[in-house]
Parts: structure tokens; sequence; C-alpha cells
């Protein structure tokens, strides 16, 4: 049985055929920044690495996490935050949004 090469960086149509997506979906998830991806000029380029980690993860925010490792048990985050919407006089979450 023959082995396919995949290279290491992909251009719009590799990532399309690697995810089996149509080349408009990959496209945009891309611009609007859910597919890890760079365009160069008007080309996109894709590592199949950086594809394969965005598979795995649960949600693009758990990339930033563990991007963002030291952040991610961090006590003081919680302290920070409340400083902020202190600070705007707000709420973290307000209660009457939705409400008419």
């Amino acid at each position: 049985m023959d082995r396919v090469t995949i290279p290491d960086v992909l251009t719009l149509e590799e990532a399309s055929g690697y995810l089996r997506l149509s080349i408009e979906t990959v496209a945009s998830l891309a611009q609007k920044g859910n597919l890890p991806g760079r365009k160069i000029e008007n080309d996109w380029r894709f590592l199949k690495s950086a594809i394969d980690d965005w598979l795995r993860s649960k949600s693009s925010s758990s990339i930033l996490l563990s991007q963002a490792g030291a952040l991610a048990d961090d006590d003081e985050i919680a302290q920070l935050r409340a400083s902020i919407y202190q600070a705007r006089e707000r709420p973290e979450i307000d209660d009457n949004l939705g409400s008419n």
C-alpha cells in the first residue's frame, strides 16, 4: 500500500483536502481566525502541526490557555478581573442583559 506524504506547510487546497472540507469553508475559517493559518500576499499557508493541534483542541480558548499556561492557574486572575470591573463601575455579568 502506498503512503501519501503530507508536507509540513499546506496550501489552501492541501489543507482543504487534509481536513476533507471545501476550499471555501477552510478559507472562511482561516479568515475569521478560527483555523490557524497565515495569508501571505494572496495565498494561505497552514502548518500541518497547527491544524493537528486545532483538531485535538476543544476550543480556541483552550489553545490560548495552553499557550499562556502560566496564566491558567494564576490565583490573581480573579482579583485582576474584579478590579477591572470595579474600575469600570459595572458588574462582570450584567443581569439585565437581554431583558426588555
